[in-house]
């Protein structure tokens, strides 16, 4: 009896701790895994962009990547990711690299038939041959349309359905009618984004955009509770982002300040707007709240000047980006009240809530906020 029951222990001990043992080899697996998925490959759309010891732009330059390389990120921080390239680590400017299915060695190819076809597996390039195509979830006119290509725009075609292409055009990716993909001259911008023709519905060439990354220098704004994301150096990467996307789509951009040490005061920020001539003013925030509000806000002063493009511009940002917005409200900001040109103060999302700042702190959610925007100016304009 005492012998058995010491048995009993000593099997009971050996099964607790093999249990033990599981769930730490689970654990790790586990983390493993995770760190791994939030990896991804991006392709550098800069002709050239240095890459550095740490996340700022004074840290000591250890080399640098070129246009076309893909590169892995491994991490992000405040508009800054951290790459891998061959022997090379560090840190480069996010707007600079944009997420690709391409892997390093695996170039697509850039042959293409008239009108484009592939098989499935294939990577051809070709271009857009009208001057707006719609871009849908699936290969049919029965599914959502999630984007909108121009004329010129350069696609790399993934698969093919009976008529259909599925496709990635900068960060667009979706179906859409093989009869309006074929060879020709593709028109790209610095990032990578469909740049229209001026003769396309989507244009904004001759028009000048002024963006208002708010707060900066001795001013952080608001300090995220949780990631400690400082607003003022997130509204400058955020403003970043949308100067490409504007510029690609022939818009003239002018920023109220370009440097996270710059700190204009607002009458200043006004100013710049009426002597650049600007046809829309964009103020770009992050919010607070010591409630745990979450979502995007749109902020007009006048009914007459402002409210049509905050309608415009926020109809964008309530079409899926990341966080949910709550509409358009009147607000009395001196950069609105003030100033002679269409102006809008955008909210996009509250760094006092833990879920809306691990989101937007991402580069992923600012390009989608960026997009949004001038998709939205793009419409307001046309």
């Amino acid at each position: 009896m005492i012998h058995n029951a010491r048995g009993m222990k000593v099997n009971l001990l050996a099964w607790m701790v093999a249990a033990l043992m599981l769930l730490l080899a689970l654990g790790t697996l586990g983390a493993t895994q995770a760190a791994a998925s939030s990896s991804y490959y991006g392709e550098i759309v800069a002709s050239s962009l240095n890459v550095r010891e740490d996340a700022a732009k004074d840290a000591e330059v250890r080399g640098s990547v070129k246009k076309g390389d893909i590169v892995l990120v491994t991490k992000e921080f405040h508009g800054w990711l951290e790459i891998k390239h061959g022997s090379l680590e560090g840190w480069v400017a996010g707007y600079y690299v944009q997420k690709t299915d391409k892997r390093p060695g695996k170039a697509d190819t850039s042959s293409s038939s008239k009108p484009a076809t592939a098989s499935k597996g294939s990577s051809s390039s070709s271009v857009v041959l009208v001057d707006a195509l719609r871009i849908r979830e699936g290969p049919s006119t029965d599914h959502k349309v999630t984007g909108m290509l121009y004329r010129g725009a350069p696609v790399s075609i993934r698969d093919s359905v009976q008529g259909w292409l599925q496709i990635v055009s900068g960060d667009e990716r979706g179906w859409v009618s093989s009869q309006y993909i074929g060879e020709g001259t593709a028109v790209t911008s610095n990032l990578n984004v469909t740049q229209t023709s001026s003769s396309s519905g989507g244009t904004l060439r001759g028009k000048v955009i002024v963006i208002d990354p708010g707060h900066g220098g001795s001013d952080p704004g608001m300090v995220g509770t949780t990631y400690k994301t400082a607003e003022k150096t997130i509204n400058l990467s955020t403003a970043n982002y949308l100067k490409e996307q504007l510029q690609s789509l022939g818009a003239k951009v002018v920023m109220t300040r370009t440097k996270d040490d710059q700190k204009p005061e607002l009458p200043r920020r006004v100013a710049i707007s009426h002597e650049a001539g600007a046809d829309a003013f964009i103020s770009i925030h992050y919010n607070s709240s010591e409630k745990n509000n979450s979502g995007i806000l749109t902020f007009f002063y006048s009914d007459r000047k402002d409210k049509p493009l905050a309608h415009a511009i926020e109809r964008q940002l309530a079409g899926g980006i990341g966080l949910k917005s709550h509409g358009v409200a009147f607000g009395d900001y001196h950069v609105l009240r003030e100033n002679r040109t269409p102006a809008v103060l955008l909210e996009l999302g509250f760094l006092s809530n833990s879920r809306d700042e691990g989101i937007v702190k991402g580069s992923d959610y600012q390009r989608k906020a960026a997009r949004a925007i001038a998709k939205g100016l793009q419409n307001y304009f046309n």
